[in-house]
């Protein structure tokens, strides 16, 4: 999904709700305070490379590098690249100023709920994006679920979420500001 179709995505759904969740979670993602603090893991069977790949854009087009992720795999390939060698035991590792990004859309299995909760007791924020899980959801500070009547994909809402996380408010310049002016000072402008 490019950044296009998530606009007109986000213009469809505006009088929903959806939008404003999508944006809360965004922001408690950027909450993170160090980079490589935001670690984001799925289940074993569905790790959310994308999501990764698209808060890492996030992270360098808005200048947030707290948003710079770092994906936790379950089994990563001993000879893969550092950035995909982080495995489970860097959830152990986490604490106070980090925060677990849980991505599942089925249920998250036992072993990744138990690493959850001991991540929480340390300290760290629990964020997910899941699909009904209430088990996640209860150990999360913050969650967003994407049940099967969703008006989008569980997908469509890890675009959502990842576009929201790197919204920077953009204060006004002086140019912005003396276009306005000039705009209300000439009037509408009428065509011929």
């Amino acid at each position: 999904m490019d950044a296009g179709s998530v606009t007109l995505l986000r213009e469809i759904l505006a009088s929903t709700g959806w939008i404003e969740r999508t944006r809360e979670l965004g922001l408690a993602l950027r909450a993170t305070r160090s980079v490589g603090g935001l670690l984001v893991v799925g289940t074993p069977e569905e790790e959310p490379w994308h999501l990764t790949a698209h808060l890492s854009d996030e992270a360098r087009l808005s200048g947030l590098p707290q948003l710079s992720p770092t994906l936790v795999r379950w089994a990563p390939a001993p000879g893969a690249p550092a950035h995909l060698r982080v495995g489970l035991e860097r959830i152990r590792q986490a604490g106070r100023g980090e925060t677990l990004f849980v991505v599942a859309e089925e249920r998250a299995p036992e072993a990744l709920l138990e690493r959850v909760s001991d991540a929480r007791r340390t300290g760290t924020t629990i964020l997910a994006l899941d699909g009904g899980d209430t088990d996640l959801t209860g150990l999360a500070h913050d969650a967003l679920t994407v049940p099967e009547r969703a008006p989008f994909s569980f997908d469509g809402a890890q675009h959502l979420v990842s576009m929201a996380a790197g919204e920077v408010e953009r204060r006004p310049t002086l140019r912005d500001r003396l276009a306005r002016l000039l705009d209300r000072v000439s009037g509408p402008q009428v065509t011929d």
